[in-house]
């Protein structure tokens, strides 16, 4: 062993205890940091639509449940729905009751009109029921079941007979 290999020893260990008495005054600093947050404003801006305006699907938020063997069966129809240009809702494993062949729309109002769009989607086998889950009341919320293959016609407006107000979700700018 060469005597400069046996200084190099002492210099590693006091670069080695700097580093650790820094990290821990650095570490010590995050964890009793106060959060700085900014007000992120809001999340939405709600819209009035007037009985005589027709009611679009980028109006409407739907919120999808898998009641099927399938997994992801609740996300891809989501994703399709937002392809026909309505808002992402809840998505997940369906906790309800109701017998989902193909698609059920949980309703206390059929007519709807928010409801009879989402329910126009997957076509002549769509059915209804009331709900027996908490359903959000700005969202039509459905259930899809293993018989569910695919959207049916795509529909992207229809008539109202009544006035409501949404919630559109808005882009913070940064």
């Amino acid at each position: 062993m060469s005597a400069r290999s046996g200084a190099a020893g002492p210099l590693v260990l006091l670069g080695s205890a700097v580093v650790l008495v820094a990290g821990l005054f650095v570490g010590f600093r995050l964890l009793t940091a106060s959060a700085e947050t900014i007000d992120a404003g809001p999340t939405c801006e709600t819209r009035v639509v007037a009985a005589e305006d027709d009611v679009t699907s980028n109006l409407i938020s739907v919120d999808v449940y898998n009641a099927s063997s399938r997994a992801g069966l609740a996300n891809r129809v989501s994703i399709n729905l937002q392809r026909r240009g309505f808002l992402a809702g809840q998505i997940g494993n369906s906790t309800s009751k109701v017998d989902a062949d193909v698609a059920v729309v949980l309703t206390n109002d059929r007519d709807d009109p928010r409801v009879r769009l989402v329910a126009a989607q997957f076509g002549s086998k769509v059915q209804f029921a009331e709900p027996d889950i908490e359903v959000d009341g700005d969202s039509v919320t459905v259930i899809v079941g293993d018989d569910f293959e695919k959207l049916g016609k795509d529909v992207r407006k229809t008539t109202n007979d009544r006035r409501f107000t949404v919630c559109l979700p808005t882009v913070p700018a940064v």
